[in-house]
Order: C-alpha cells, then sequence, then structure tokens
C-alpha cells in the first residue's frame, strides 16, 4: 500500500493506456513510445470493456484512443472516461480524418486529435512530452 507522505514508485510513473482493436498498430504505438520512453509504464485494451477495467486498476495520466471499437466508439469512450476522471488527458488516432470525427472528439472531451497516416513518431514524441510537462509527471 502506498502512503501519501510516501507514494510508491509506480504512483510517480507515468502511465499510459493504449486502446485500439488493431493488434499491428497497438504493438507499433507500443514498441514506439516505449523505446521514446522506456520509464513511461503502458497499458493495452483492445475494447470499451477492456479500457474501463485498465482506467480502474492503472489510472492512466494519457490515453490514446482509436474511435472505431467492438461495441462502444472511442468517442463515447471519452466522453465516459472524461465525465469519471477529467484530468486524464485523451488523444484521439484514427485512420479516418473527416471534418465529423474532429468535430465529435472535441465535443467527446477528447485533449488532442492526431491521424494514424499523417502524424509522424516524433510529432506523438513531441505530444507526449508536452502533456508530460503540463501534468507535471516527467517521464
Amino acid at each position: 500500500m502506498a502512503y501519501p507522505n510516501n507514494p510508491s514508485k509506480e504512483t510517480k510513473k507515468f502511465k499510459t493506456l493504449l486502446v485500439e482493436d488493431s493488434i499491428p498498430f497497438r504493438q507499433l504505438l507500443k514498441e514506439n513510445l516505449h523505446d521514446r520512453f522506456p520509464s513511461m509504464l503502458l497499458e493495452e485494451a483492445g475494447d470499451g470493456i477492456e479500457a474501463m477495467q485498465k482506467l480502474d486498476s492503472v489510472c492512466p495520466d494519457l490515453i490514446f484512443m482509436d474511435i472505431r471499437l467492438p461495441g462502444e466508439s472511442g468517442l463515447e469512450l471519452t466522453k465516459k472516461i472524461k465525465s469519471q476522471c477529467p484530468d486524464i488527458k485523451i488523444i484521439i488516432m484514427t485512420s479516418y480524418d473527416l471534418p465529423e470525427y474532429r468535430e465529435g472528439a472535441k465535443k467527446a472531451g477528447a485533449n488532442y486529435f492526431l491521424t494514424k497516416d499523417k502524424t509522424s513518431w516524433e510529432e506523438v514524441a513531441k505530444l507526449v512530452n508536452s502533456i508530460s510537462a503540463e501534468i507535471g509527471k516527467p517521464i
């Protein structure tokens, strides 16, 4: 048990949850994040149910969220997560750069919107560094 005056190393780590149903893309994202941020705690979920379970156990600082997920959409899931945990930063990552998706992400409370095939890994790393600095939790 971690006490408030002596938090465990685990609670100090920058924690990221990858919510993506495409296993190859999720693995690629995980590998790139791990290569750039080896001390970051990375968790994965393939759908909304698994994401909500991980949310309770991991308490992430950052979530990479796909829009199209089995069952509940990433936009619905983002809205649900933001209503429960407004401080979690959510990056929507999608292959579909459509105005209605951008608007939906904004309405759902997502902090950022990235297009998978138009965003470089360097841009992702810069954004993660920026979020880390913003929340005051170094990686």
